[in-house]
């Protein structure tokens, strides 16, 4: 059967920013400053035109905070005029340890049809990675969103079109696509990398793998010699969810219909008379559980806004509460948690390449035969257990790259199963 997806470029550039833990909440004022509307009194040079649709929509936003770091993706005008400013008021030696991509970004959406839980992301990043495209990805409620660095544009579509990648021709930016690639790849691609400001050209990138089991050959040699290892987070739970389809958190800020009156010639009465503006459109639940959550430096938190979705947040369970109603998707108690299995990349340069499309193609390929031996040793030896299996469905990968980590999630059981696979593979024998 021929795997779908839809793909599009979302608007606008963008800046990868690594803020240590340390700093956190020095800086927590122009993190929120990305969560509103900016005054009349933000830098002249401040184009909201060029940030967003219009004025106050993000075109593409997401910060993450976990154990490793806070990591941002936002439009490149706000990392000049928000954050740089911020970092030039720190202490020199302390302002190194902020970073600032130096090259910029384009993403664009994912949104996959028929495609199978743990292949459907490696699809289309597969190719990327043995292409050499260094890319980040991030899993939301809706989509899947993909990170490349604008000068490699070009490259990634005639990457996907050379692979057998068809484009439609009703539309520039969006083009389903038929994978040519079988559904044994494993499922979330991307590169977890660290950055620096050292300009990228120098390093050189090593001559591209020719087939998938050379990349994840490689992949894992890469990250034993740089040491990383996988691991988790005690007694750390998430939760995966969306804001609600009708708030206007992303959409525009659209106005509602105006309540004013008026004094009976037409011209609005002094007393009532109000211009609508940001505040009265918002979800002010969502936005109090968002700044509360962010607020409190919590373990795991993770809010992305795109252009066409509803917000979708990934986190720390024990912060579900705080949002009162305003969530889709999310319980306080019951319903699916799910684990994160971190892997710290801050010694990987930003040309480390398939990283993680290495890492969930194997692990994914790992914990399907465990699971398919399992299943033969309940089935007495007669047969294995058809798919769709309460275990088979377990096995749905989802990924977020951070600026200089990365974190495989899982659900709860199958997490257990897949640290004892990345540690056979990454922790090094004596260590």
């Amino acid at each position: 059967m021929a795997l779908t997806a839809q793909v599009h470029f979302l608007d606008g550039t963008l800046s990868l920013i690594h803020i240590p833990l340390s700093l956190y909440p020095t800086l927590l004022q122009p993190i929120l400053r990305l969560l509103f509307p900016q005054s009349r009194g933000s830098p002249p040079d401040l184009n909201l035109d060029s940030l967003t649709l219009d004025s106050s929509q993000h075109g593409f936003l997401n910060i993450s905070v976990t154990p490793l770091e806070c990591s941002i993706v936002c439009h490149s005008s706000w990392a000049k005029t928000i954050f740089e400013p911020a970092i030039k008021q720190l202490p020199r030696d302390t302002a190194k340890t902020v970073i600032i991509s130096k090259d910029d970004y384009v993403v664009f959406s994912v949104i996959s049809v028929g495609m199978d839980a743990g292949s459907r992301v490696a699809d289309l990043t597969s190719p990327l990675a043995l292409a050499n495209i260094p890319l980040f990805f991030i899993t939301t409620y809706y989509s899947d969103f993909i990170l490349v660095p604008v000068k490699d544009r070009q490259a990634v579509e005639k990457t996907l079109l050379s692979r057998g990648f068809v484009f439609s021709e009703d539309s520039d930016d969006s083009f389903p696509f038929t994978s040519p690639y079988s559904t044994n790849h494993g499922r979330r691609a991307s590169q977890g990398s660290s950055l620096n400001e050292l300009p990228t050209t120098a390093r050189q990138q090593p001559p591209p793998p020719s087939a998938i089991p050379e990349l994840q050959e490689r992949t894992f040699d890469n990250l034993k010699k740089r040491n990383v290892v996988p691991y988790v987070e005690q007694g750390l739970l998430l939760v995966q969810c969306s804001g609600r389809q009708d708030n206007n958190m992303i959409g525009g800020y659209s106005v509602r219909p105006s309540t004013f009156q008026t004094n009976g010639h037409g011209s609005r009465n002094r007393h009532s008379a109000h211009k609508p503006c940001w505040a009265d459109t918002v979800d002010t639940k969502l936005y109090t559980g968002l700044v509360s959550a962010l607020v409190s430096q919590p373990r795991f938190f993770s809010i992305t806004l795109a252009q066409d979705d509803p917000p979708s947040l990934l986190l720390d369970r024990e912060l579900v509460g705080i949002f009162g109603d305003s969530l889709v998707g999310a319980t306080t108690e019951g319903g699916v948690s799910l684990v994160p299995i971190f892997l710290d990349l801050s010694s990987l340069p930003i040309e480390a390449t398939g990283i993680v499309s290495g890492v969930a193609g194997t692990l994914v390929k790992e914990l399907k035969e465990q699971y398919g031996a399992v299943a033969e040793e309940e089935d007495g030896g007669g047969g294995r257990r058809g798919r769709g299996s309460a275990q088979e469905e377990e096995l749905e990968l989802s990924f977020l790259s951070t600026v200089r980590a990365g974190a495989v999630i899982l659900g709860k059981e199958v997490s257990i199963r897949a640290m004892e696979a990345l540690s056979r593979v990454l922790v090094r024998e004596g260590k």
